[in-house]
């Protein structure tokens, strides 16, 4: 018997605004940039390219751009994009600063 695995997509599980806080907070703490970029995509993913590019003022093509691994999109579009996502950036104190 041949045991079939399907291609893990993370876009899969974030169904609501609160797993996308969850899921982006996560991938904050590890302090990545293109992991960030990545899992924004990931996100917008699920929610449609298209949908999320026309409703945050973008083009899709540029959309792809800015969050693609090694990108340099200015933090206006990130604040733009997840805006429309359904989350907005909140910061908390470090204990320890490097």
């Amino acid at each position: 018997m041949v045991e079939r695995m399907t291609k893990f997509d993370v876009s899969d599980y974030l169904t609501d605004e609160e797993t996308i806080a969850e899921y982006l907070n996560a991938v904050i703490a590890e302090g990545d940039q293109d992991l960030l970029l990545s899992a924004i995509g990931d996100i917008a993913k699920a929610r449609g390219m298209t949908q999320i590019a026309e409703a945050s003022g973008l083009g899709r093509e540029s959309l792809y751009k800015a969050l693609a691994p090694g990108a340099k999109p200015r933090f206006e579009t990130i604040i733009k994009v997840l805006r429309v996502l359904g989350v907005d950036l909140s910061l908390t104190p470090v204990k320890n600063p490097a």
